[in-house]
Order: C-alpha cells, then structure tokens, then sequence
C-alpha cells in the first residue's frame, strides 16, 4: 500500500568515493520509496562501469554517459544532465547514483559550475547522500564523508546543502578502533548540524537476509516484483519486505 508524503522538487545527489559500498542499493531503495510514497521521481546513473541502478528495468533510471572515448570526463555531458534536472517538470523529484569512477570530476563540476545555486535557482532543494560503510570500510567511508562535506561548505550557513547519512552497517559496525560509534567522531560532528537524517540499514544473517537480497538484486527486480512474483517463497517475501519496511519508516520520518 502507498503512502502519499509530501515530497517534491528535491535532487538527491548519492555521493562517496569508495565503490562497492551500497550506493547502487541505496539509490534503488531511495526510488522506491519516492514510488510508495507516490511522488514524482526520475532516476539517473552515472556510473560509467557498472551501471547497475539503470539494468532494474521497472525503475526506468536513463544511464548517462558522462565519459569520453579516451576515458576522460566530458563536463558538457554534466551539463546535459543538470539541463535536465532543472528543465523538468515542477514537482520532480531525482534521484542521481554516481559510481566510484566518476565521484571525483562531479565532485569538481558541481563546485566550479556553482551546480548547487542553479539547482536552488530553479526551485529545487539539493541533497547530498552519503554512505558510510561499517567495519574495514569505515575509515575510507567517514573520509569520503568529510571530503563531500567539507567541499561543499560554504560561507553562509544557511545556504549549506544538507546531508542524509546512510550507516550501513552490512559490512560490520560503524565503530573506531578507539570504540567510539561514527557519529561520535570529530568527523561527523563537524558536520552534524548540516545532517538532515540518518538513515540506518541494519546488519543482518547473511544466510537469509543477506542471501534473500543479494537474489533480489541478481535478478533486478524492484520491492514489488519481488512481492508480487513467484521466484520467492513466503518466507524469503517476509524478509525482503521487513529490510525494505524498516527503511522505508526513517525516510517516512524524514522532514523533507
């Protein structure tokens, strides 16, 4: 069942350096709630190797190919891109998953082209998610959270884009070698007036949760497909739905 939540016009930028850390995931959950919530969204993937957000066919996400033939970056494509994003219709809300390979000229097109203050030009609302990964990533993920933050400060406070902190802890618990949870860190605090929410996803038995997703996203199917398909048994159904149903309550939560 949908739930109608007043969500429109945000651009929601998934953003971290490190690959393989659920940003692909992230961006498919992020859609489907816009989808039950029954707002407007439209999706994008940038990632120039695994597209993997654009192969869930029932998402629609257009995969953009910001990369030359000699493997550069082409910032007129990013311009394509952003065009887009503001010249759709009032209302759209957009979801944009970049890959590892492209983080770093995004990073640099957005705060040389001012990309930000034209999105808010044209009425919309940026926000940056970042993943931040839990056990041997965490170092990596919580420096791909400041740099993102910290580069995209700017004088006026106010005018600061805000942030969703997506704590994954699939790959062990966000917690330092000193025992202290990542939200406790100087990393996180000097940002932390900045975050709008933190969204948990939480680790579970990789003999069953793990296993019952990792099919999911093998076979690109969507929360629905998989619901209202027959490659999964009631149990298997039970469990998606509860990872997805957790989720999708702190987003419900989100004041967006």
């Amino acid at each position: 069942m949908s739930t109608t939540i007043e969500v429109k016009n945000t651009v929601n930028l998934i953003l971290q350096g490190k690959g393989g850390i659920g940003k692909s995931f992230v961006s498919k959950m992020l859609l489907e709630w816009f989808a039950k919530s029954d707002a407007r969204v439209k999706a994008f993937d940038l990632d120039q190797e695994n597209a993997t957000l654009s192969r869930y066919k029932a998402l629609e996400a257009v995969h953009f190919n910001v990369m030359r033939s000699d493997h550069t970056v082409d910032p007129k494509q990013f311009d394509k891109l952003m065009v887009n994003i503001m010249k759709s219709p009032v209302g759209t809300n957009f979801v944009v998953d970049t890959g590892a390979n492209t983080f770093s000229p995004l990073m640099a097109y957005l705060i040389q082209n001012g990309a930000f203050d034209a999105i808010r030009g044209a009425g919309r609302i940026p926000i940056i998610h970042s993943i931040v990964g839990g056990g041997d990533n965490l170092q990596d993920t919580a420096e791909g959270f400041y740099s993102v933050s910290e580069s995209t400060r700017v004088p006026n406070v106010e005018t600061d884009v805000e942030l969703v902190v997506w704590e994954n802890e699939h790959f062990g618990p966000l917690v330092t070698t000193a025992g202290k949870h990542f939200v406790e860190t100087t990393v996180f605090k000097a940002f932390a007036d900045r975050v709008k929410a933190r969204i948990l996803v939480k680790a579970r038995p990789s003999d069953t949760f793990g296993d019952d997703i990792r099919k999911m996203n093998t076979a690109r199917l969507t929360l629905n497909e998989v619901l209202e398909g027959t490659a999964f048994n009631v149990m298997e159904k039970n469990r998606i739905k509860r990872v997805y149903g957790d989720v999708f309550q702190q987003l419900d939560a989100v004041a967006w």
